[in-house]
């Protein structure tokens, strides 16, 4: 059983997982390189340098760059011999490759959180070839006594399963937008009044079930051949960034926000996603 949780990296998701742990009364640390810097929840314990005694799961969240989490792993590994389970937070970086430079590869895998991370209840948890059974039966036990749900992604594949659905509708979207066929607007209401309640109350497949395989089928037969299916990036959207509009950091993206109180906007959002979660765990209670 997972007792002991180690997160590494104090950015933005190293805490907010951390946080997830804490709260499930674990004993969680927290490394940084800047501890000062570090906005800790309460029952987390925050360190410059790894602790003496090995954690029982490592989950590491810090920069996208293959080298820096390699040489994070090698330190693990040289530290704590074969002891904890080791994963990764990546959403983009090889995970095969990962786990075939680590010694011990068996006890590999990756948990993928996802934004806002101290609010959703279900991570990705990706095995490798090697992972064991045993430590992916034991991870998942941990992340429900957190709360989260794992979607098991049984081999890692680019984008995983999550990112895979959301650009595949992304790319139609952006592609839509391109075509001047709708706004971005009239496509988020689009997904905020019929998508999004309709696939939080049914999921995607069991809603086709309900409606009838049959309907789906026929559609599939008409839709899929008239959908976009190109392999680049979308220029809508590739040509945007190139003009340094990069959404709400910088005060434009496909909407204007420099006269919005983005952090106060963001907020709000986030209370309205609790509600909507809290209602949805209240439906699968009854």
């Amino acid at each position: 059983m997972i007792q002991t949780v180690l997160v590494v990296g104090g950015g933005v998701m190293g805490p907010e997982i951390a946080a997830g742990f804490a709260d499930a009364d674990f004993p969680t640390t927290l490394l940084s390189r800047t501890p000062s810097k570090v906005r800790a929840a309460p029952g987390v314990q925050v360190v410059e340098a790894l602790p003496p005694t090995a954690p029982d799961l490592v989950i590491e969240a810090i920069p996208e760059q293959m080298d820096l989490k390699m040489e994070l792993f090698a330190r693990l590994e040289a530290a704590y011999g074969e002891g904890p389970v080791l994963a990764t937070n990546t959403s983009a970086l090889p995970l095969q490759e990962m786990a075939d430079r680590l010694s011990a590869p068996h006890r590999f895998l990756g948990i993928h959180y996802f934004q806002p991370a101290h609010l959703l209840p279900m991570v990705e948890v990706t095995l490798v070839a090697q992972t064991s059974a045993d430590v992916l039966e034991r991870t998942r036990e941990a992340l429900l006594r957190t709360g989260r749900r794992s979607a098991v992604v049984r081999r890692p594949l680019t984008g995983f399963l999550i990112n895979r659905l959301q650009h595949a509708i992304l790319h139609e979207a952006f592609h839509l937008i391109e075509q001047g066929i709708a706004t971005a607007e009239e496509i988020d209401e689009a997904a905020k009044w019929v998508l999004g309640p309709r696939m939080s109350v049914t999921g995607l497949i069991e809603q086709k079930d309900i409606s009838g395989l049959d309907i789906a089928a026929s559609s599939q037969r008409n839709i899929v051949p008239a959908l976009h299916h190109g392999d680049t990036p979308s220029p809508v959207l590739q040509d945007i960034v190139k003009q340094g509009d990069l959404g709400l950091k910088t005060g434009r993206g496909f909407y204007d926000w420099s006269q919005r109180d983005a952090q106060a906007y963001v907020r709000k959002k986030q209370q309205t996603l609790t509600r909507v979660l809290n209602l949805l765990k209240q439906e699968e209670e009854q």
